[in-house]
């Protein structure tokens, strides 16, 4: 008896098991003749034995003297069990994390480093991941460790810092045609952490700090080099316009006013800079 309905997509990749259309036999029917003859004759309070619940996000596997019934999963709702004949198992359909525990990994480049992740994953199949795989869990749990040790051998230290995402859809894509006959759908991997040694962070930071110095020296030459052309073209327009250097005199004064107010400035015409310049001149010739 089953008040639910199937599970999602029917099943429909029950590989290994649905192929299989032996029947219990005969004898195998007598024997389920007997149970159901003990649950009516001790009925009612055999039913209480019987009837199990299954939750929405359950499914119940059925084995019928080591054989599963119809081949597909129960639930959700109520199930019946025969006593003596039935066993079932529950399988939970939700969205499972598995934490990848560190793994001390040989780049490329031969840098050793540690990496962990995570793997999230469901079961999609409820049969498969009962009569194909011992522990499902356990054993998308090791492949996954497998998995990252694999992947990230391949790849430099470089490779692995910048291209985290790229690296983990393709060990999501690996995982999830290796666990499909289990019946397992990966849905994401994250790689967590990237643990260097200490030497090789130290030498990483001294090589970005070259780098930052290089690059400020760099944009430091090119200030002023772009400084220079620009006094160049001011001080032409100062000499051909002596009023400009007048006026940007007096924005000097009013920079000095505003920023500095104990500096005490006593402004003097450009004027008589000029004539006492040019008298000086004329006492130089007359000696």
């Amino acid at each position: 008896m089953d008040s639910g309905r199937d599970s999602p997509g029917k099943e429909s990749k029950e590989t290994l098991v649905a192929d299989k259309k032996a029947g219990i036999g005969a004898f195998g029917w007598i024997l389920v003749s007997l149970s159901f003859l003990l649950v009516l004759i001790t009925f009612p309070f055999s039913i209480w034995m019987c009837l199990k619940v299954i939750r929405e996000y359950e499914r119940a596997v059925i084995f019928r003297l080591g054989r599963i019934v119809s081949k597909k999963a129960k639930g959700p709702g109520l199930i019946m069990v025969l006593p003596c004949t039935d066993v079932f198992a529950r399988v939970d359909l939700r969205t499972i994390t598995c934490n990848i525990p560190p793994q001390e990994i040989l780049t490329k480049d031969s840098v050793t480093t540690q990496v962990d992740g995570v793997v999230y994953y469901k079961i999609h199949s409820a049969v498969c991941a009962v009569a194909n795989v011992t522990n499902v869990h356990l054993a998308t749990n090791l492949l996954a460790q497998t998995t990252l040790r694999n992947v990230l051998g391949t790849q430099s230290l470089s490779q692995i810092l910048s291209g985290r995402e790229e690296i983990a859809h393709n060990i999501q894509s690996i995982l999830d045609n290796a666990t499909d006959r289990w019946g397992i759908k990966v849905a994401r991997v994250e790689i967590k952490d990237v643990r260097i040694p200490m030497e090789m962070q130290r030498a990483m930071a001294a090589e970005a700090e070259a780098t930052r110095e290089a690059r400020a020296k760099v944009i430091a030459a090119e200030g002023e080099m772009n400084a220079s052309k620009a006094l160049k073209q001011a001080s032409t327009v100062l000499a051909e316009t002596p009023a400009a250097l007048q006026l940007r005199y007096l924005q000097t004064l009013t920079t000095l006013a505003t920023e500095k107010n104990s500096t005490i400035v006593f402004p003097l015409p450009m004027n008589v800079l000029q004539g006492f310049y040019k008298n000086n001149q004329k006492k130089t010739i007359r000696d």
